[in-house]
């Protein structure tokens, strides 16, 4: 996320102007947006026009609206975020009052305005801005034919890359089209972990499989560095881990993460942290139920009492 501008007055009313560039940030903003906010984006909006003869035309303009919001729909799949408000400014084409649907998207600045910002959404602001703040687990999660390139962020799951290449079955008395097969698709997620990851800043790769996939796989990666001397992959060989998992569907990412062997190499990480701080909660609630308290109305009593150490959104 690119912060575009920021204006907070002193009673904590302002407007934030932001751009969203990468998936994880339209998370953030769905997270920032409320009912009763003013959001403004550019929009697409089709208005009907009268030539000199009496006929209408329809044309599609695109203009600026600052509309109030009402409702927040967010596609987590196309990435893209459907808010419904009332236009509140005056504009040419739109007439105050009448409904809007604001899409916002990767690289489509808006501004959000707000009559008290508190301290979370400031917070979450300047976490989704800082460039040093970025996936430090990677994962593939894969089977024959089928692989998903993931980032593990301390907000989410992303799923970067889906890979699905239909490989030939063995035949009786040759293997060769399934070998092809297997090689293509061995290359393509090889290629999509090169374009996709950035090593300076992932701390594990995940490589996770049911059977053996996952060795042959990684057996492809390492043979693949070692012809093409890619040093990218090469320099970072002992930051890849095998472990098992029941399919290549992402959801078996979550299996694979409660790993022991996997909670200990992701130790250092800000997911991990996280992790450990709701592994903490659950152990303090089931060991001494007075000191680990949920739902609003206690956790604000406690918040007011002081008798917060820890406290999870």
């Amino acid at each position: 996320m690119k912060l575009v501008g920021r204006h907070i007055e002193k009673d904590r009313s302002g407007r934030v102007s932001l751009l969203p560039e990468e998936a994880e940030d339209m998370w953030h903003a769905y997270n920032l947006i409320a009912v009763e906010d003013r959001l403004k984006s550019t929009t697409i909006r089709r208005v009907v026009s009268e030539t000199a003869t009496g006929s209408t035309d329809k044309n599609a303009v695109r203009i600026t609206l600052t509309i109030q919001v009402e409702t927040i729909d967010f596609d987590t799949q196309a990435g893209v975020l459907r808010i419904k408000g009332r236009n509140v400014e005056e504009n040419k084409h739109v007439k105050m009052g009448a409904y809007h649907t604001l899409d916002l998207e990767l690289n489509r600045p808006f501004t959000l305005t707000k009559t008290e910002w508190d301290i979370i959404s400031l917070e979450r602001i300047d976490r989704a801005c800082d460039v040093s703040n970025r996936a430090e687990v990677a994962a593939v999660v894969l089977e024959e034919g089928l692989a998903n390139i993931c980032l593990v962020t301390d907000e989410m799951t992303i799923v970067r890359q889906r890979i699905e290449t239909n490989i030939p079955r063995k035949r009786r008395g040759t293997a060769t089209n399934h070998d092809k097969g297997i090689a293509r698709f061995y290359e393509q997620v090889y290629q999509a972990l090169l374009r996709h990851l950035n090593f300076e800043v992932v701390k594990v790769v995940i490589v996770a499989s049911p059977g053996f996939v996952k060795d042959a796989l990684y057996k492809y990666i390492v043979d693949t560095a070692l012809r093409t001397s890619e040093k990218l992959i090469l320099d970072n060989r002992a930051k890849f881990l095998l472990v098992h998992c029941s399919s290549g569907q992402k959801h078996a990412l979550t299996e694979v993460l409660q790993e022991p062997a996997v909670q200990a190499q992701l130790s250092e990480t800000k997911y991990a942290k996280e992790v450990q701080s709701l592994d903490r909660f659950y152990e303090t609630l089931a060991s001494d139920p007075a000191k680990a308290f949920y739902g609003f109305r206690h956790v604000r009593k406690a918040v007011e009492r002081g008798a917060v150490e820890v406290l999870m959104v």
